[in-house]
């Protein structure tokens, strides 16, 4: 019979230990879901959307940079990085960027008149 209590006492411990184990495991896997959920995941959405607004740019389509400034798409030079942009009323001032730097973007032909605006 003290042996077969001994041997209850330790089948407890172990079953103890493997659930402490068990528990650790599965909090590790909840956190790492976690940090996907409100971390990584928000952040690929965000660069998905960027890359599309990058891919999308056109002749005509008004822009807003990274660093505030408005302008006109002139031309894409080249379809992975470069575009000729102009700022301002002045006609000669045409700059080359780099799509990435390009924050929002208005295609041409979008904005809404309203009546205000007619008279």
């Amino acid at each position: 019979m003290a042996n077969y209590l001994m041997i209850l006492t330790q089948a407890e411990e172990g079953a103890q230990k493997g659930v402490g184990w068990l528990a650790i495991v599965l909090y590790l896997v909840f956190l790492f879901g976690l940090m996907y959920f409100l971390l990584i995941r928000p952040q690929k959405k965000q660069q998905k959307k960027q890359e599309d607004i990058q891919n999308s740019i056109e002749p005509g389509d008004n822009i807003m940079t990274t660093s505030g400034f408005y302008g006109t798409v002139l031309d894409v030079i080249d379809e992975d990085s470069m575009v000729i942009v102009e700022f301002g009323n002045d006609k000669h001032c045409r700059i080359p960027m780099h799509k990435r730097a390009i924050a929002e973007i208005e295609k041409a032909g979008t904005a809404e008149i309203e009546e205000e605006d007619k008279k």
